[in-house]
């Protein structure tokens, strides 16, 4: 799996084996080794073949099935929020096609209802209970 991944994610960057292998600080023979199977790759190599194509160690070896890394800053310690009713400064996007800004007031609005049905419901849910 690891060849078939960097082999894919350097030309998709349509780098050279010598680029490739400059960046990472080793001799082309050594990196082209990696693609092809003959070399295996120190676990200290495959991170900086992950921090090289800005993807992460599991993609490398086979363990995530989707390129895209989240650096540590972008982690759930350093979630930021965001209100969604500023509109002017806000781009959503679904299945990586940007909502239209109609789009985004319908999603807003929907949140707000199913919000407030759920309210009412669980409302009922408490009346009944004190009721006895």
């Amino acid at each position: 799996m690891i060849l078939n991944r960097i082999i894919s994610l350097r030309k998709e960057k349509r780098w050279s084996l010598q680029y490739t292998a400059d960046r990472l600080g080793i001799a082309k023979s050594t990196y082209a080794g990696y693609e092809s199977g003959y070399r295996r790759p120190s676990l200290e190599s495959i991170k900086s073949m992950a921090d090289l194509f800005e993807t992460s160690i599991d993609y490398i070896l086979g363990r995530a099935d989707h390129p895209a890394f989240l650096p540590k800053e972008a982690s759930t310690e350093s979630v930021q929020f965001m209100e969604l009713t500023d509109l002017p400064n806000l781009e959503l996007a679904v299945d990586g096609t940007t909502l239209s800004e109609e789009e985004t007031i319908q999603f807003i609005a929907f949140i707000r209802a199913k919000r407030e049905l759920e309210g009412n419901f669980y409302k009922q849910y408490e009346t009944r209970d004190s009721l006895g």
